[in-house]
């Protein structure tokens, strides 16, 4: 093991929402795949039986979320939302003023949902919005990947359907049967291989009806073009089979929060239905930056907001939707589990804050 190699392997990571390590079982499976490679799109002996392996690995990936449809192999998060908000068979898009940046950038021209002081989307306003005339795709994440505030997708989707809308859901950040009413009730699912310890690279849409897309040709049953990744969705099926502990990380979260509360700290969402995987805190004078800077330098690595934003430190459009004015929605950070994060991390990560929090009060009196 070289010195960074071990430096690494001495630091505390808590940003499983912006990538999770990839599992022993998803490496394994990913290089299986690479030593039996063969094109599947190939008619040869070879190539049907990498064809007989990506399909297996589909059929697994689509099981381990109990979804009963289609299932598209994608390049990951990103592109599926793309081909679904860019190729869905509707008039319009209608998403949430808290949605990922991705959304943001491929959803150009859609209405925008606000949401109330929790960050939950206001039904009345998304009613409202279905009015317009025009089939519409109504787009929510699961939950959201800087404060971990879930979406009612069960009520949502009632009113989407009862308008003749689609539904669309980010669930990016769902770990496998994780929540029913989005297997139930979405008519598009959006998952990714490497927030749930696959390989990057890979990801894939959920998709109730195929008439509900534009085909474009190429692989993917003429959804989608280009070679397609067997190596990425053989890892991608062996993470998932791996199970996550929920109810541990519920009770590591809660006892963090716990604390932090106890300390002057401010939890965001906190009244709200959350993913035991991701939480924010405000910590009162001192910014997102200085204490990224901290606990970055003692170890410990943390995030401020999602990963495609968080490098430019601008203010976060998901706080400013839920109210959050400066200099608060400056001062929080996020910080996120993963199937080993342990008492110790989150031991260690609590000691770091006390510590930041105590010398901004002596600071203040």
């Amino acid at each position: 093991m070289t010195q960074l190699e071990q430096d690494l392997a001495d630091r505390l990571y808590l940003d499983h929402a912006a990538t999770t390590p990839i599992l022993a079982q998803a490496r394994a499976a990913v290089a299986q795949g690479m030593e039996h490679w063969a094109n599947p799109s190939s008619p040869h002996a070879q190539g049907r039986a990498a064809r007989a392996a990506l399909e297996d690995a589909r059929r697994r990936i689509a099981a381990a979320y109990g979804w009963p449809h289609e299932t598209l192999l994608t390049g990951g998060a990103s592109e599926s939302i793309q081909m679904a908000l860019g190729r869905s068979m509707a008039a319009r898009r209608i998403i949430t003023s808290v949605e990922h940046d991705s959304v943001l950038r491929h959803g150009e021209g859609a209405a925008v949902l606000p949401v109330d002081a929790g960050g939950i989307v206001d039904l009345d306003a998304l009613r409202a919005a279905l009015a317009t005339p025009g089939r519409a795709l109504v787009c929510v994440q699961w939950a959201n990947s800087e404060t971990g505030v879930r979406q009612p997708i069960a009520a949502i989707a009632e009113i989407v359907h009862a308008a003749d809308a689609i539904l669309m859901v980010d669930a990016a950040q769902m770990p496998a049967r994780a929540d029913d009413a989005v297997i139930r009730h979405a008519d598009l699912v959006v998952v990714s291989a490497h927030k749930r310890g696959g390989p990057p690279g890979v990801g894939a849409l959920l998709v109730r009806d195929f008439g509900m897309l534009l085909p474009m040709g190429g692989q993917e049953k003429g959804y989608r073009a280009g070679t397609e990744n067997l190596p990425g969705a053989l890892g991608f099926a062996a993470a998932l089979a791996v199970p996550e502990d929920l109810p541990r990380m519920v009770r590591l979260r809660a006892g963090l929060e716990a604390a932090i509360v106890a300390g002057g700290g401010e939890v965001v969402g906190a009244d709200s239905p959350r993913t035991p995987l991701i939480g924010a805190y405000r910590m009162p004078g001192v910014s997102a930056a200085a204490q990224l800077i901290r606990f970055d330098m003692a170890g410990i690595a943390v995030s401020a907001g999602s990963a495609c934003s968080s490098g430019s430190m601008r203010p976060s459009h998901v706080l400013s939707a839920m109210g959050w004015s400066e200099p608060e929605l400056r001062e929080v950070v996020r910080v996120s589990f993963g199937r080993g994060t342990s008492e110790r991390e989150v031991g260690a990560f609590l000691d770091h804050w006390r510590t930041i929090a105590a010398e901004a009060k002596a600071r203040a009196a």
